[in-house]
């Protein structure tokens, strides 16, 4: 495994959507473990593969501390349920937080590093990593759906009225 270099905003990757991952061999599998040992260096809640500079349709989602980070390869939400403001930030845009509206709860299909087909759901802070990490995969980065920046001071208190 290895850790990759995170791109940042001026990195034109972000902003394009990715192709789908048609092959599930052994080089899909490092890419992955990759990915997962560079977001835990990081100390993210998800990352996609445009974040490390492959147009690939593939994200790792770590959001629940003492769970397995999950896989999704070729992900596509199947429903979304109720609604969240919060503070969202993202590592290809360090020290920039902004109120991001995302919905409380999503389900999901995708495919494991095997090609399998799956569902998953997720709420809270699971479900907008999962939205987020989508929407990377699509070229939308969480500035689009930002309703305002937030202030360090905001952050700080956790107070985004």
């Amino acid at each position: 495994m290895a850790i990759r270099n995170i791109v940042t905003e001026e990195d034109e990757i972000l902003t394009k959507p990715c192709r789908r991952v048609e092959k599930f061999d052994a080089r899909l599998h490092q890419i992955i473990d990759d990915m997962k040992e560079t977001l835990q260096a990081a100390k993210g809640a998800g990352l996609a593969a445009p974040q490390v500079g492959i147009l690939r349709q593939i994200c790792i989602i770590d959001a629940v501390e003492g769970e397995e980070p999950l896989e999704l390869i070729n992900p596509e939400i199947l429903s979304q349920n109720g609604e969240q403001s919060g503070a969202e930030g993202c590592l290809s845009f360090p020290d920039q937080w902004a109120l991001v509206n995302r919905p409380m709860q999503v389900k999901v299909r995708a495919q494991d590093r095997n090609g399998n087909w799956f569902e998953t759901a997720g709420e809270e802070l699971t479900a907008r990593c999962i939205c987020h990490e989508i929407d990377h995969l699509q070229g939308v980065v969480f500035l689009q759906k930002a309703e305002r920046m937030l202030s360090q001071e905001e952050l700080e208190s956790g107070d985004y009225t």
